[in-house]
């Protein structure tokens, strides 16, 4: 294979000391070749579009995704800073997206796989399965410039394996919302000194997590979906435990009812920011 541009080269050397010497020439054919490749991105469509599709030693380039040792979670690392400082003012909130999507894989070998409502083409009325891998991702909200519009730029992405995939390894489940806590986590550790705000679904829509988030020393904003008709509630007074024969029965008493969802849209839409839970 020709040598990359410059340019290419200048890009990738942010995430070059990852790798070792010798894998490092591998990955960058399979990053640019993941670029450029229509379809499917396999190892072999991959080879193909970088010229080698002859090449007898093809086995290295797949050893750097199944046996070469590298950190996918520094990568993940370096990868925001680099469009953090990019695409991002100082002065600005980094808004991130945070949702899950399917794979669709079949095959034995595909352990981690589970059984999951298809969002693409399920509705209200009807209900579609998918069998495949369930991988969370995390994006960077951000305005391209040559785009003119608000893309999502993916630097994170976690398998979330199914419940049976664990239950057979003896291993704990964890949900969608305590993978989401995990991870932003780890992206308030990776920038310590921004204001975050992250954006998801109403998956995402629990008292522990959103609750983590606004108690970490420095705290994340959370932006979920709410019904409007949702009934919502101060949280109920704390009880004084008794015993005895005069102990007083369990109370389902909660707290004083609070305002609706749907009192609370008032916003001029001229008024509205184009990032939710930031200042016009």
């Amino acid at each position: 294979m020709e040598a990359l541009p410059r340019e290419i080269v200048r890009v990738l050397r942010v995430f070059e000391d990852v790798f070792s010497e010798r894998i490092w020439d591998w990955a960058q054919v399979l990053v640019i070749g993941a670029i450029l490749t229509p379809g499917q991105r396999t190892v072999a469509a991959v080879l193909r579009v970088m010229g080698l599709g002859d090449e007898r030693q093809y086995q290295n380039y797949h050893r750097v995704l199944n046996r070469a040792r590298w950190s996918s979670r520094e990568l993940s690392r370096r990868l925001l800073l680099v469009l953090v400082e990019t695409l991002v003012s100082v002065d600005e909130p980094v808004v991130i997206g945070l949702d899950e999507t399917i794979e669709r894989r079949r095959g034995a070998k595909i352990a981690a796989k589970g059984i999951y409502r298809d969002p693409v083409r399920s509705s209200k009325s009807h209900f579609v399965k998918a069998s495949g891998l369930r991988w969370i991702s995390m994006q960077v909200l951000t305005v391209v410039p040559w785009a003119g519009r608000i893309w999502g730029l993916p630097f994170l992405t976690v398998l979330a394996p199914s419940e049976r995939y664990n239950a057979e390894r003896g291993r704990r489940h964890k949900t969608l919302p305590e993978w989401g806590r995990q991870m932003v986590r780890q992206v308030r550790r990776w920038l310590p000194d921004r204001a975050l705000v992250v954006v998801a679904d109403s998956t995402y829509a629990v008292l522990e997590l959103l609750a983590d988030a606004a108690g970490l020393p420095q705290p994340v904003t959370m932006v979920t979906r709410l019904r409007l008709d949702a009934a919502l509630y101060d949280p109920a007074r704390r009880r004084r435990v008794s015993r005895g024969p005069r102990a007083d029965p369990a109370s389902k008493a909660s707290g004083s009812r609070r305002w609706r969802p749907a009192c609370s849209i008032q916003t001029p839409p001229g008024n509205r920011s184009p990032f939710p839970g930031t200042a016009a």
